[in-house]
């Protein structure tokens, strides 16, 4: 008799669902709230009526009379939203592991949204989307409709009355009151310069963003912050000039604003500025990457000049901030288990290392490494080609030698014999999207160029475990590759990983379309056969597989840390200021020093970050050591075919410049000829077509054009940024 099959349980995945959504309505109430302060700032309203009632109800001796009103109205809106937000990306990792169906829901949502996602090639911002654009221009109107309205208020009481009393000239008077508000205007754009550089960030998920998506916001809000901030500096030097008193810029009073600390952030906000244009980013990035610790200088001491009350307003950003860089600076402090590399001929490696099988990720995440080897300082990051399902126990890592520091890299490692058998390798990330909607497409066409087709060899492999593993119905994909060589064919090689995946995987329908675009045929058999090797390390006990810094519920141990450190913080600065400060200046903020207040707000700030972050750290830090042992002594992946007491093991594979043989069959070879993009996406009858690209920036604005153009409503452009 068969036994009878038992029923699977009921999926929570409704459950999260209807939680996600309920906290998705607050957040929004929240966030709509916090944009309408920040519209009604300007308004005498604000200023005359509410700003004043406010302050009263809530100054006290443990908060002045204008911080608690502050931390109120613009500080814990955004915390709030940041610990909601932790539980929304916790609940929907729970609802996607119960259900296993990811991408199947919210099809139609996606389709409505789909002529709003169009991409558009803007100059000077690059490709974007419809709704990025409406965004922008509504935040440049609110920009506008500030600057507009703090002049109308302030411009209404300038008279040439008003102007004789000061000694000035009404053209002066109104330079003066233009330049303070330009600053105003600045600083709206500060309070989110932060949140698109938040790698770990619970903010961004909420709204479908990622961070490498969306450093372009940074970068777009810094040109904004310094064009208005070095506007506010020249006006006010002209001003002084003009009324003879430029000894304004050595002042530095014992309370109030503070000229000078204001110039100093102004000249490390000028020093970031000047190397952040892609010309000179691309040809000097070492500059650009070390001028941009400048961001330090620039906030320290733009907090000095504006004060404690002014500077909590822009607080949240960067409080988010700080706990994230405190957070990546504990995990990077150790060293991870960099088991093998594939050495390819064509100037690239790939990287295998250990992980936890607690460690998830979603295709097209991105790591940070650092090897000290070749630089202590410099940190790079590299797309992950692995799937975090597939290769439960490793994460790989693809890397193109395409500059002074990736060169040193492939010749450590593809030097022979081997002059090395570590290497010391630390880690920031995983970073990524919390989530993917690939499955939702007929159809997925991915276009890549070169190194670009590292980003598609993870959602490649997702796709294999998801077809294979899981036996659920995949899209059919077009991998459409171009190439400069023939030797560049072994990228393909590294579809499939160096560990656990199957041989064969019959349910993906796969098509690979490789172009060589600089040569006109198949090279000869004799130049045709090349090495790709395989080094085998081995790493020092020490040296840990990769794993969540905050253990599988980092989330929720991240909405703990905001919460917990931003309370000790108050607690401390309460303490202090009732007990210190008031019984000195008794709320009159015009007796006790405004600069030791600041750094001791800054002091008490970073305490908190300290005290809940390195907590939270050190609790998960027991547990990913347990996990750590048990799979050390289950010795990762597939013992390697060589003497298993020498150091490292070089394992030379003869394959031809061609695709193993598992892809071979997929692959369609054409030399001397670029890809018509136009054919494979304009033919293509699917009802849904996902298009994906990533590759040089022709490439990407061809492929953008193409599906902005309206001749095909099938095509869903995908972005994939990795523009850090």
């Amino acid at each position: 008799m068969e036994p009878q099959r038992r029923a699977p349980p009921p999926s929570r995945g409704g459950n999260y669902n209807t939680i996600r959504a309920l906290i998705m309505a607050v957040v929004m109430i929240v966030f709509t709230g916090y944009l309408f302060l920040w519209v009604m700032l300007p308004t005498n309203p604000y200023r005359l009526k509410w700003q004043p009632k406010l302050r009263t109800q809530t100054a006290s001796t443990y908060f002045g009379t204008t911080h608690g009103a502050t931390y109120l109205v613009f500080t814990f809106p955004v915390l709030l939203i940041a610990v909601l937000g932790c539980a929304y990306v916790h609940l929907g990792k729970k609802s996607r592991d119960d259900d296993h169906t990811e991408g199947k829901n919210g099809n139609n949502n996606n389709h409505r949204l789909a002529i709003w996602k169009r991409p558009m090639i803007i100059k000077g911002l690059g490709i974007v989307s419809r709704i990025e654009i409406a965004f922008f221009i509504m935040f440049i109107a609110l920009l506008i409709w500030s600057f507009a309205t703090y002049l109308h208020n302030s411009f209404a009481t300038i008279t040439p009355k008003s102007a004789a009393k000061k000694g000035e000239q009404v053209w002066e008077v109104k330079l003066d009151s233009a330049s303070h508000r330009l600053a105003f205007i600045g600083n709206i754009a500060f309070a989110f310069l932060f949140f698109p550089v938040t790698r770990g960030s619970s903010v961004l998920p909420l709204f479908g963003l990622t961070s490498e998506g969306s450093v372009k916001y940074h970068i777009w809000l810094g040109h904004i912050i310094m064009t208005l901030f070095t506007v506010h500096g020249i006006g006010y030097v002209v001003y002084w000039a003009s009324v003879h008193e430029l000894s304004e810029m050595l002042d530095w009073p014992k309370t109030g604003i503070s000229n000078v600390a204001g110039e100093i952030s102004l000249a490390a906000g000028l020093i970031m500025w000047a190397t952040t244009f892609p010309r000179i980013r691309r040809k000097m990035f070492e500059v650009f990457f070390y001028t941009h610790h400048m961001y330090i200088p620039f906030v320290v001491f733009f907090i000095f000049h504006v004060g404690i009350n002014y500077a909590s307003m822009m607080l949240p950003g960067f409080f988010l901030f700080v706990i994230d860089r405190y957070l990546r600076f504990l995990q990077s402090r150790s060293n991870v288990r960099l088991l093998s590399a594939r050495v390819l001929p064509c100037q690239a490696v790939e990287l295998n290392f250990s992980k936890t099988k607690g460690l998830s990720y979603t295709p097209t995440s991105t790591i940070f490494l650092n090897i000290p080897t070749i630089s202590k300082m410099q940190w790079h990051p590299f797309t992950v080609s692995s799937s975090s399902n597939l290769e439960s126990n490793n994460l790989s890592v693809i890397i193109k030698g395409e500059g002074k520091w990736s060169n040193k890299l492939h010749q450590l490692l593809s030097s022979s014999p081997s002059s090395i058998d570590r290497l010391d390798v630390s880690i920031e990330g995983p970073y990524g999207p919390t989530s993917t909607d690939f499955l939702r497409h007929e159809l997925l066409v991915m276009v890549s160029g070169g190194s670009g087709i590292t980003p598609f060899i993870s959602i490649i492999r997702e796709l294999i475990y998801t077809s294979e593993v899981l036996k659920c119905k995949t899209p059919e994909i077009i991998l459409v590759s171009s190439f400069k060589n023939s030797n560049d064919l072994t990228m393909l090689d590294l579809i499939l990983p160096l560990y656990g995946a199957p041989s064969e995987f019959p349910n993906l329908d796969l098509k690979i379309e490789a172009y060589v675009t600089r040569e006109k045929g198949a090279p000869h058999e004799e130049q045709e056969k090349t090495k790709t090797r395989t080094v085998w390390l081995k790493p020092n006990p020490s040296d840990a597989p990769i794993s969540p810094i905050l253990g599988q519920n980092n989330y929720l141990w991240l909405g703990a840390i905001i919460s917990s450190s931003f309370i000790i913080y108050l607690f401390f600065i309460g303490i202090l200021t009732r007990y210190y400060i008031f019984p000195i200046d008794r709320n009159t903020n015009k007796i006790y020093s405004s600069s030791k207040r600041i750094l001791l707000h800054m002091l008490f700030l970073c305490i908190g970050i300290f005290i809940a972050a390195t907590s939270a750290f050190l609790m998960n830090k027991s547990k990913n050591a347990k996990e750590k042992n048990i799979q050390i002594q289950n010795m990762e992946g597939p013992t390697p075919q060589a003497s298993p007491n020498s150091l490292f093991y070089n394992v030379d594979r003869e394959l031809e410049s061609l695709p193993q043989q598992s892809i071979s069959q997929s692959v369609n070879l054409h030399y001397g000829e670029r890809p018509d993009l136009k054919k494979f996406l304009f033919e293509r009858k699917e009802s849904s077509v996902g298009v994906l690209v990533c590759g040089p920036k022709k490439m990407r604005h061809e492929v953008a054009n193409i599906c902005s153009s309206g001749l095909a409503a099938n095509l869903h452009f995908e972005s994939i940024s990795f523009s850090w």
